[in-house]
């Protein structure tokens, strides 16, 4: 292997240093764009909705790691079953073992985008009632009539009926 060619002149190296060298490379460039893209994804966010901006910027960030991770792997092995399969496994892993914890996240995205329940709403909710105290992004925290504070998975409000009290439906502009 060759690091460098310039005009008739090379610059020989052998394989058990050219692909190591290769790898940190490419796992220091990956480092460089999670930090640049996840930062970027976060300031859009925060735009809009600001209490996402932290949990989408780590996502991100995760997300591209372990894409660069698998890559750089794929490239050191010389194989992009390796990088396939490396994803295919995280997939796995992430379907069956978080299974109802992403189930939780993912409900809690919807009711912070979708904005049905407020902070300050008072909500009838599987035979109990109260007012909302906090929507978090796995949780929603509802205080009761008689104070006690009721912890609320954010996939339970998402499969599950809610009565939200003296709230009328927003009207929607005409497309």
């Amino acid at each position: 292997m060759t690091l460098a060619s310039i005009g008739g002149w090379s610059v020989p190296v052998p394989e058990w240093i050219y692909y190591p060298l290769v790898t940190v490379v490419l796992l220091a460039a990956t480092y460089f764009i999670a930090r640049l893209l996840a930062g970027f994804v976060a300031a859009r966010v925060r735009e809009r909705r600001g209490e996402l901006a932290v949990i989408t910027r780590r996502v991100v960030y995760a997300a591209v790691i372990a894409i660069g991770v698998f890559f750089a792997l794929g490239w050191a092995a010389q194989n992009a079953n390796v990088t396939l399969f490396g994803l295919l496994v995280a997939t796995v892993v992430a379907a069956l073992g978080l299974q109802q914890l992403l189930q939780d996240y993912v409900s809690g995205y919807y009711v912070l985008l979708e904005r049905h329940i407020r902070i300050g709403d008072r909500i009838t909710f599987d035979g109990s009632s109260g007012t909302v105290s906090d929507v978090r992004l796995r949780v929603t925290l509802i205080k009761s009539d008689a104070g006690d504070l009721i912890v609320v998975p954010n996939s339970e409000l998402f499969t599950k009926p809610v009565t939200v009290h003296g709230k009328s439906p927003r009207s929607e502009p005409p497309a």
